[in-house]
């Protein structure tokens, strides 16, 4: 039984099986493995004090952390392009952070998202590694003004395999996006995170049900180390959107 089962009644399930929603997709043979905004800020201090860290996960982020770092070396053994995002806000140009600022505020530069802050750098399991992509973003999806699509394009990727956080907020956006440029898109369950666990559930739930194949890691490790070397994309040397 899926986690989300709970919040669903005999009348969803009516609705859910005379739609045919949530069918599997499957995945395809050109992957790339992304996670998205694994940074200081989202997680706090691994074992310690999250005060400091406003909108941190806490523990519930570096659990799925580690099942990341797990699913980057097996990408990384079998070529599979890695790209890691960071959401990076300049505090110094108004709106820059668009929506998200405004909702939010600026409660304390330094465990935040703001460039240059110990708060936007990916946590220390997640370093990247010579061949991986970096990406800053502006905004909540990991394809809105990056260079991201078209990385994959060029690399000719059919299955973008979505990690990170927060479920609720930067994954779901960039898996809609995913899906709406035709991208097999998957989501294992164990590798993304959010702060409030209804928002997560919930979010896996409609992911599955039309836009992604929620699976877990296992399937997905499997899945790349099954891989035939030629159909394990070259990751190139390139760096975009600035030093992690």
């Amino acid at each position: 039984m899926e986690s989300w089962e709970r919040y669903l009644d005999d009348a969803d399930r009516v609705v859910l099986e005379r739609g045919r929603w949530a069918r599997p997709i499957g995945f395809g043979e050109r992957p790339a493995l992304l996670v998205v905004d694994a940074q200081n800020y989202m997680a706090g201090e691994r074992g310690g004090e999250q005060a400091s860290y406003p909108v941190s996960c806490g523990e519930v982020g570096w659990r799925a952390i580690d099942r990341i770092a797990q699913l980057v070396e097996a990408a990384r053994g079998q070529g599979v392009p890695v790209v890691l995002t960071r959401l990076v806000i300049d505090p110094a140009v108004a709106e820059d952070g668009g929506v998200l600022t405004r909702k939010l505020g600026q409660p304390s530069r330094e465990h935040l998202f703001f460039e240059g802050s110990h708060g936007s750098r990916l946590v220390a399991p997640l370093t990247p590694a010579a061949g991986d992509l970096v990406i800053d973003k502006k905004r909540f999806s990991a394809f809105f003004g990056t260079p991201l699509l078209a990385h994959l394009i060029a690399r000719r990727i059919d299955t973008l395999i979505v990690t990170g956080g927060s479920t609720s907020n930067c994954v779901r956006a960039t898996v809609v996006d995913a899906a709406s440029f035709g991208f097999r898109t998957v989501v294992p369950r164990e590798a993304v995170f959010d702060r409030i666990p209804v928002c997560h559930e919930i979010s896996l739930f409609d992911m599955h049900r039309i836009y992604a194949d929620v699976v877990g890691c296992a399937a997905v490790e499997d899945y790349l180390r099954g891989l035939r070397p030629a159909a394990a994309s070259a990751s190139g040397d390139k760096r975009e959107g600035g030093e992690p």
